[in-house]
């Protein structure tokens, strides 16, 4: 009996050589389209950026120079600070259009307290922030790049003329850039410096999208770098509101249903020694307690409440805010506009601070008036102001209500913003990314 022989395996795929790498990408900003675009991009700032710098320059001299006429030149200084803003918008809103680099929108610099004083620090911290600097030195660098985009667009269309010189040129000679050039040779000549001035064109577009990258574009490391600040900040946030929202339950508890808890338990123990003796005692006290224990439901009810509203998930953000409303001992006027849902932690952020902010105005602002107005923002955020008319002089203290609203909502990726002078009103702001 004879073994078949084995069938014939299919050569192997030779291993892959030590040191092989991947094959490379282009980068996205050398793609044809977003050279076009961009070369179009340099040639509008090689027309705008000039005029812009020369406002910028005469804003700056006028500021210093009329800064001893009674302040005067204040104004001016303030108006060069806020141009520089808006050049650094424009310029974060340009690069990322271009090339699609997901840049968060600048932001204006808001006043850390109010008052003169606070007006003061907000425009000087408008004035060194970092990202608005990069962003105008970039717009910079790439009005310089348009202007030489611009000079060698001139050329361009010259070498398309000189191509076509012995079409033209009567006495068989012809005039480029100063020169002298026989037409004979200037079909060549005109191609050669069509072929160099579009090739540079094209490494000036490849230019700006690589300082782009390095001046506004943030690196991976330092997006990284970012992302886990805020998570820290974030998870701090969270661990100090849990903390606070625990310490608010202990003692809701041990003020409010446990005392009254233990009332109804002293009261049925009595009820239970007069049931024999004193009949109508006894019904008396059983009425007492179970009048006790309605309002201790009542009161569970309403600290279940404050921890979350059922009515938040079943029905929305509007639908519990009106209901909030309802509830409140001071009149409240709601104007919530709100196309849809956001998701769960954002809207639970946002209503335990108008929650927590109408409570306070009830407790201590005096106030007769609160409006609460919520919107949804075109950059993605939910956004809500809590005012009252009330006497002022709200501030962040440990354990406080405030500082629960701002644990909270940092824990949610938000901000919160407090303006309550003395003497009043209160404003409260809040802001929570939709997707948080």
């Amino acid at each position: 009996m004879t073994t078949p022989a084995p069938a014939p395996q299919a050569p192997s795929a030779p291993p892959a050589e030590a040191g092989a790498r991947a094959p490379r990408h282009l980068p996205a900003y050398s793609s044809p389209a977003r050279l076009a675009g961009t070369v179009a991009h340099l040639a509008a700032l090689g027309v705008i950026g000039p005029v812009l710098a020369t406002i910028l320059g005469v804003l700056l001299g006028a500021g210093l120079g009329m800064l001893p006429v009674l302040g005067i030149g204040v104004v001016f200084l303030l108006g060069l600070v806020y141009l520089l803003y808006a050049i650094g918008w424009l310029e974060t809103a340009r690069i990322d259009g271009l090339y699609d680099a997901g840049l968060p929108p600048l932001r204006a610099r808001r006043a850390p307290r109010p008052g003169f004083g606070g007006f003061l620090l907000m425009v000087w911290h408008q004035f060194i922030d970092a990202p608005m600097w990069r962003a105008v030195a970039n717009a910079a660098i790439a009005t310089i790049l348009g202007w030489i985009t611009l000079i060698l667009f001139q050329q361009l269309v010259s070498s398309v003329v000189l191509a076509f010189a012995p079409l033209y040129a009567a006495d068989g000679v012809t005039r480029f850039n100063g020169f002298s050039i026989l037409a004979g040779w200037a079909p060549l000549v005109g191609i050669l410096v069509f072929l160099a001035s579009a090739a540079a064109i094209v490494g000036i577009a490849l230019l700006h999208g690589v300082l782009a990258r390095v001046i506004v574009i943030p690196t991976r490391e330092a997006q990284l770098a970012e992302r886990a600040r805020v998570s820290d900040v974030q998870r701090a946030g969270a661990l100090r509101a849990s903390e606070v929202e625990r310490t608010r339950i202990e003692r809701d508890l041990h003020d409010g249903v446990q005392p009254r808890l233990v009332s109804v338990g002293m009261t049925l123990g009595l009820a239970q020694q007069k049931l024999t003796e004193d009949p109508d005692a006894a019904r008396a006290l059983i009425e007492e307690a179970h009048t006790s224990t309605k309002a201790a439901i009542t009161e569970l009810r309403q600290l279940a409440r404050g921890i979350h509203a059922s009515v938040l998930d079943d029905r929305g953000l509007d639908a519990a805010l009106s209901a909030l409303a309802g509830r409140s001992h001071i009149p409240v006027r709601l104007d919530v506009r709100l196309d849809g849902r956001c998701s769960r932690d954002a809207e639970a952020a946002v209503y335990f601070a108008v929650a927590e902010s109408l409570t306070n105005a009830a407790k201590h602002s005096r106030a007769s008036e609160c409006r609460v107005t919520v919107r949804v923002r075109d950059d993605g955020t939910l956004w809500a102001r809590v005012e009252d008319n009330g006497l002022g002089g709200a501030r962040v203290l440990p354990g406080g209500g405030l500082d629960g609203i701002h644990n909270r909502v940092l824990a949610a990726g938000g901000t919160v913003r407090l303006d309550s002078p003395q003497g009043g009103p209160t404003a409260l702001e809040v802001s929570v990314p939709c997707a948080s």
